[in-house]
C-alpha cells in the first residue's frame, strides 16, 4: 500500500488537499477489481457508509452524487435525519439497528465512542482508512483490499485503545444488503451432515446467528450468499461473504425500520476473556456476482485456492489418498496394514495415512491423547517398518494427530491436569478435553511431541483432527492453536497438512491459510456427500475437498450404495478410499481402478478448474459442471439423488461456454446403462458435437439411470 494520505474524494489516484481536511463537507472513495465497484461516503468527519456495491461504474463517475442519490427521505416516525449506515455502526449517533462496537472501560463502564476522521492511504489495490475518538482515546482501522484476479474484496477491521479495554463485540466492516434480495441463504449442519443450506426470507427485525462452540462448527459455517430476486445457481445477481476464522462467529443481518439492511460478521461475543490495548477482526471476504451463484463460488474458490492456501509443493499434483480408520479404527497390526497398503497401492492410491491409535495406550478414545509417542506394543519396531513398506509401494505416507486434546486418561493429564481447558467436572467430548493452547507452555510441549515425530520419521502428511468442542468460546483458545500450527509449518514446510474437526467442523479460509486439505465429512456415505459437496462448492474448491470412497455399507448411515457411485462421487474432488480394500470384489477392485485412473488423468486441469452449480429442473438430481480455467473444457457430473418424479430425464443445461463454439461432449459411463434404458439416446453411441448454444439453452438428455447413481459427461471445445 502506498503512503499516500487523502482527505478528500479518491479513486485509483486520490485527489484533494493532503493536509488536515477533516472539516470538508465530505470524503469518497471507491475500488475496483474489473468485476465490481465499492464506494464509500461520508458526511463531514464521520465514518463512511458503502453507498454502491455491485458491478463496474464508469470511471468518471461524481461519487458525489452517488452519494446524494444514496440518500433516503425523512418522513413521519423518523428521526430529523437518518443515522449512516456506516462501516462501523455506532450507538452514539442515534443508530437505530445493531452497533459494531460494544465495549467497556477498564474498569467496567461502558464505553461509546464517537469516530472522526483522522488519514486515509490508497493505492491501486487497496483502502485504509483511519478514524479516532480523542476523548476515549481509541483508533479504529479499515482496510479494503481488493483481487483482480479472484474477484474477492477482503475487508478487516482493528482497533487500538491508549490503556486496556473490555471487548465485547467488534464487527469487521459493515455492508449494506440490497433491497433487492428476498431472501438469505446461510450453512447450517451437524456431524455427517454438514453444509446444508437454510434459505431465510428478509423481514424487518434480525436475524442473528451466533457459535459459541469455540471452533468453525459443523453447525455454523460462517458464509452467507444474498441473492437478489429471480437469480438461480448460473444467472442473476448476489453477493457473497465469508469471515475466515476458526474460533466462532456472530453473523447479524438485519432490517432496519426505515427499510435498509445491514450485514455485520465478526468473533462469536464476549471471546476476548482479558482487557487489551488491541483488538482485530478476521479477513471478512465479499464478493459480487452478476451470473448467479456461481460468480460467487468460483471467487471464492479462486481466491481460497490461489491467494490463501499456501502448497507445500507447487506444480505437484494431488496425490490419491488413502485412509485406513474405516479398515482397522484402533485394531494396528503391522502385517495387516501392509497387506492394506498393497492393496490401496494397486488401486492406484499414492500417499497412505495412518490413523489415530499408533500411540500411547490408545486401544479406544478414552485413553493416551497428548502422549504422542509410538505404541511399542503395536510397534516394537517404531514407525519405520511400515513407512519403509509404503514408501516401496510407491506411497508417501501421513499420520493423525489431535494435538489440541487432552484424555485424563494420560501421562499429560496426570502430569499437568491444570493446562485442560475449563472446569474440573466439565463435560467431556469423545471422552477428552481440551488443552489450553493460549499458555505457552502447553504449545511448546506439543511441538516437541510432534516435531520428535516428524523429525524421526519421513512424514508427508498430518491429519489434523479437532474431535470435541470447547468448554467455552476462547479468542485466545483459537490464536493459540494457530501459532502452534503456524511453527510446525516453519518447522516442517514439507508437511501437508488437513483439517479434521469430526469431519467438517473446522473449515473456513483463516485454518485453511494454513492447512492444504480438509475433511468435508466423517459421513462416507456418497449420497449424502454427493449433496454436501454441492453446497461445499458455493466456497471450496476441489484441490482442498477431501472425498473418499467408502466402504461398501456405510459405518456412519447403514446405507449400501454400489461402487461405482462411491467412485465418481469421490471423483469429483480430491480423491482417496476410506475402507478395508479386502472387502472388493474383482468386479468392484476393476472399477475403483478405472475410475481412479480417469482421476489422475484428468486432475491436471481439474485441480485449477472452476466447480459451477448447475441448475437442474428435476429435484432428485443434483448436477454440476467443472470448467477449466482457459475454458476448452468441461467435465458434468449429473448425480440422480433420488426418484424422478417423471419417467424420462429432463434436459440438464450447462453454462459458462462459448455460444458460438461447438464442443464434443462424450458420456464417459455410458456402457453402464441399466437394463431398463431401453432406448437409443444419441449420448449412448458415442460422442456428440454440439453448440455451445444448444448446450446452454437445451442443455443434454440423458439416458435414463436407477437413483444412486452417476452420469458423467466430458466436453472439449472444438
Amino acid at each position: 500500500m502506498s503512503d499516500h494520505f487523502d482527505h478528500a474524494e479518491a479513486h485509483a489516484s486520490p485527489v484533494g488537499d493532503l493536509m488536515g481536511a477533516a472539516d470538508k463537507p465530505s470524503h469518497f472513495w471507491r475500488l475496483d477489481d474489473g468485476r465490481q465497484t465499492l464506494v464509500l461516503g461520508a458526511c463531514g468527519a464521520r465514518l463512511p457508509e458503502v453507498v454502491y456495491w455491485g458491478p463496474p461504474l464508469p470511471g468518471d463517475a461524481d461519487l458525489s452524487v452517488l452519494h446524494a442519490a444514496h440518500a433516503i427521505d425523512v418522513t413521519g416516525g423518523m428521526l430529523d435525519a437518518n443515522p449512516d449506515l456506516s462501516i462501523l455502526p455506532e450507538a452514539t449517533r442515534s443508530f437505530p439497528g445493531q452497533p459494531g462496537l460494544i465495549l467497556r472501560d477498564g474498569d467496567g463502564t461502558p464505553l461509546l465512542p464517537k469516530f472522526c476522521f483522522k488519514a486515509a492511504r490508497q493505492s491501486d489495490d487497496a483502502l485504509e482508512l483511519v478514524y479516532e475518538d480523542t476523548e476515549s482515546l481509541l483508533t479504529y482501522t479499515a482496510t479494503f483490499t481488493t483481487n483482480r484476479h479472484t474477484r474477492v474484496i477482503t475487508a478487516k477491521a482493528v482497533l487500538d485503545a491508549a490503556h486496556p479495554v473490555h471487548l465485547h463485540w467488534f464487527a469487521a466492516p459493515v455492508l449494506p444488503a440490497s433491497q433487492q434480495s428476498d431472501e438469505m441463504i446461510d450453512f447450517a449442519g451437524r456431524w455427517c451432515g454438514e453444509f446444508q443450506l437454510n434459505k431465510t426470507p428478509w423481514s424487518a427485525g434480525m436475524r442473528y446467528r451466533e457459535n459459541r462452540t469455540g471452533r468453525t462448527g459443523h453447525e455454523h459455517f460462517p458464509g452467507l450468499i444474498l441473492p437478489e430476486r429471480g437469480a438461480t445457481n448460473t444467472q442473476g445477481q448476489a453477493f457473497g461473504f465469508h469471515y475466515g476464522w476458526s474460533g466462532g462467529h456472530k453473523m447479524i443481518a438485519e432490517e432496519l425500520p426505515d427499510g435498509r439492511r445491514q450485514i455485520q460478521f465478526g468473533h462469536a461475543a464476549r471471546m476476548e476473556h482479558a482487557a487489551s490495548k488491541r483488538f482485530e477482526t478476521a479477513p471478512l471476504y465479499i464478493t459480487y456476482s452478476v451470473d448467479g451463484l456461481n460468480g460467487c463460488a468460483v471467487a471464492f474458490q479462486r481466491h481460497l485456492r490461489d491467494e490463501i492456501v499456501t502448497w507445500t509443493e507447487t506444480g505437484r499434483p494431488r496425490p490419491v489418498h488413502y485412509n485406513c480408520w474405516e479398515a482397522v479404527y484402533f485394531d494396528h497390526k503391522l502385517p495387516v496394514l501392509r497387506e492394506i497398503a498393497e492393496r490401496a497401492a494397486g488401486l492406484g492410491a499414492e500417499r497412505f495415512v495412518l490413523d489415530d491409535g499408533w500411540f500411547g495406550q490408545r486401544d479406544d478414545d478414552t485413553t493416551s491423547l497428548s502422549d504422542w509417542e509410538v505404541d511399542p506394543r503395536k510397534y516394537p519396531e517404531g514407525l519405520g517398518p511400515l513407512i519403509d513398506h509404503v514408501h516401496k509401494l510407491g506411497m508417501t505416507f501421513g499420520i493423525w494427530f489431535e494435538p489440541e486434546m487432552i484424555n485424563e486418561d494420560s501421562d499429560l493429564h496426570r502430569a499437568h491436569p491444570d493446562w485442560a481447558l475449563g472446569s474440573e467436572d466439565q463435560t467431556l467430548g469423545r471422552q477428552q478435553k481440551a488443552l489450553n493452547m493460549s499458555l505457552p507452555e502447553v504449545r511448546a510441549f506439543i511441538y516437541d511431541r510432534m516435531a520428535a515425530i516428524l523429525t524421526q520419521y519421513p512424514i508427508d502428511y498430518i491429519k489434523w483432527d479437532h474431535n470435541r468442542v470447547l468448554p467455552m468460546p476462547d479468542a485466545a483458545q483459537t490464536r493459540g492453536s494457530y501459532a502452534l500450527i503456524d511453527r510446525l509449518r516453519a518447522a516442517f514446510p514439507q508437511v501437508e497438512i488437513e483439517s479434521c474437526a469430526s469431519g467438517g467442523g473446522r473449515i473456513d479460509f483463516g485454518i485453511l491459510s494454513r492447512t492444504q486439505r480438509v475433511w468435508l465429512s466423517d459421513s462416507n456415505d456418497a449420497l449424502e456427500r454427493l449433496k454436501m459437496q454441492h453446497n461445499a462448492a458455493l466456497f471450496l474448491p476441489m484441490a482442498v475437498t477431501g472425498s473418499h470412497v467408502g466402504p461398501r455399507r456405510c459405518h456412519t448411515s447403514g446405507r449400501t450404495l454400489d461402487i461405482a457411485f462411491r467412485a465418481w462421487v469421490a471423483a469429483q474432488r480430491h480423491m482417496g478410499f476410506e475402507m478395508d480394500p479386502r472387502e472388493l470384489t474383482e468386479e468392484e477392485a476393476t472399477v475403483l481402478r478405472e475410475v481412479t485412473s480417469w482421476w489422475k488423468h484428468n486432475r491436471v486441469w481439474t485441480e485449477t478448474a472452476d466447480i459451477l452449480r448447475l441448475d437442474s429442473p428435476d429435484p432428485a438430481v443434483i448436477a454440476e459442471q467443472q470448467l477449466s480455467q482457459d475454458q476448452t473444457r468441461f467435465v458434468a457430473f449429473i448425480g440422480k439423488a433420488g426418484t424422478s418424479a417423471q419417467i424420462t430425464p429432463r434436459p440438464v443445461r450447462l453454462t459458462r461456454l462459448e455460444a458460438d463454439a461447438n464442443y464434443e461432449v462424450t458420456l464417459v459411463n455410458r456402457h453402464s446403462a441399466p437394463t431398463l434404458s431401453r432406448g437409443a439416446p444419441a449420448l449412448k453411441d458415442g460422442p456428440l458435437v454440439l453448440s455451445g448454444a444448444y448446450l446452454m439453452a437445451h442443455g443434454l438428455t440423458l439416458p435414463w439411470s436407477f437413483p444412486e447413481t452417476m452420469w458423467v459427461l466430458e466436453g472439449k471445445r472444438l
